[in-house]
């Protein structure tokens, strides 16, 4: 292990955004995280993974700790299933890659979403009709009080849209370090309900989709509405979709009548927030080197050398605005730091 002094974070975040780590170090083993975490010579610790999730607005005074830990292995093969343990620093879309070269389906939905294996849990990653929950089986994580480590079942998760136990009363108590999936290996259970998806592979002339299809048209339908942020800074969606009464949107379809949404539940309305937020006047707005996406309203975008504490800003007047018009509060998406 090499502990480093004064690095730039900049390439370790996806919205690209110039802050210092006084203290860095990349770990490679699961020995080697908890070794870092029983040294008094750095109190203070964070933990960063893919960095695709976070906004920074500051210099990390904590030690940063890089999770860098590799390797996929097949755990069981039964039937029509197979258990896939991924360690936690392996790249999201390369894992969804790796397990389509397998012929392994229920992840295909999921493709091109940024980030690293370990934090899709925290999250419950979710996109075109597939969340991760659908093929998670278990996680590995490490217990910061007692240094020793935890599996979680897919129930003791408690999974929600786009929360976990690890967003709620399990947050900064654990770090995941590796993730099991079931996956099926035939009879695979496609899910091209999404209306984009099913659009998407009319376009491909494709009548009887395979997984590799599902995956291709998704990663066609992202490439086309999302930036690459290899080429503009972003964290793709900046807010989650809010939940609403039944009640209040028939309040709001008064002066909305042609408000987008989704049935949760008897009393429960999901809310598009990209239409919100364009709605409010906000979508392919700029405000000099930062802004928001011209062809998704949900992504905030670095356009180049922009700060945490711009971007911050920028998401609270959207947020202000949109409760302002529709008396709906955006909630972000992304960790704040």
């Amino acid at each position: 292990m090499h502990f480093l002094q004064n690095i730039s974070l900049k390439s370790f975040n996806t919205f690209a955004i110039d802050v210092k780590a006084k203290h860095f170090v990349s770990v490679h083993s699961i020995d080697d995280l908890i070794s870092i975490y029983k040294l008094d010579t750095y109190p203070d610790k964070f933990i960063l993974g893919g960095g695709s999730n976070m906004l920074l607005t500051k210099d990390i005074e904590a030690l940063v700790i890089h999770l860098n830990l590799k390797g996929i292995s097949v755990k069981s093969l039964l039937n029509n299933q197979v258990l896939v343990e991924c360690l936690a620093g392996e790249n999201w879309h390369e894992f969804v890659l790796w397990t389509l070269d397998q012929d392994f389906g229920g992840l295909e939905n999921l493709s091109l979403i940024p980030g690293n294996v370990g934090t899709s849990p925290i999250q419950n990653i979710g996109a075109y009709g597939v969340e991760l929950k659908d093929s998670f089986h278990s996680c590995t994580a490490l217990n910061l009080e007692t240094l020793e480590l935890e599996t979680f079942s897919n129930k003791e998760c408690a999974f929600d849209y786009r929360n976990s136990i690890f967003k709620q009363h399990a947050k900064g108590k654990y770090i995941i370090v590796s993730v099991v999936f079931k996956l099926t290996t035939n009879n695979h259970n496609l899910n091209t309900n999404y209306g984009a998806i099913k659009t998407e592979l009319e376009k491909m002339s494709v009548r009887q989709p395979s997984i590799h299809d599902i995956s291709k048209a998704v990663i066609a339908i992202r490439e086309r509405k999302l930036p690459n942020p290899k080429e503009i800074g972003n964290s793709g969606s900046f807010f989650k979709n809010p939940i609403i009464k039944r009640a209040q949107l028939e309040e709001l379809q008064v002066n909305f009548p042609d408000i987008p949404h989704y049935v949760i539940s008897n009393e429960e309305i999901k809310v598009p927030a990209g239409w919100l937020i364009e709605q409010a006047g906000f979508k392919g707005k700029t405000f000099g080197n930062y802004g928001v996406h011209k062809k998704q309203a949900l992504v905030l975008v670095n356009y180049g050398g922009a700060k945490g504490d711009d971007i911050l800003k920028l998401s609270q007047l959207i947020q202000e605005t949109v409760s302002r018009i529709f008396n709906i509060h955006l909630e972000a998406e992304v960790n704040i730091i």
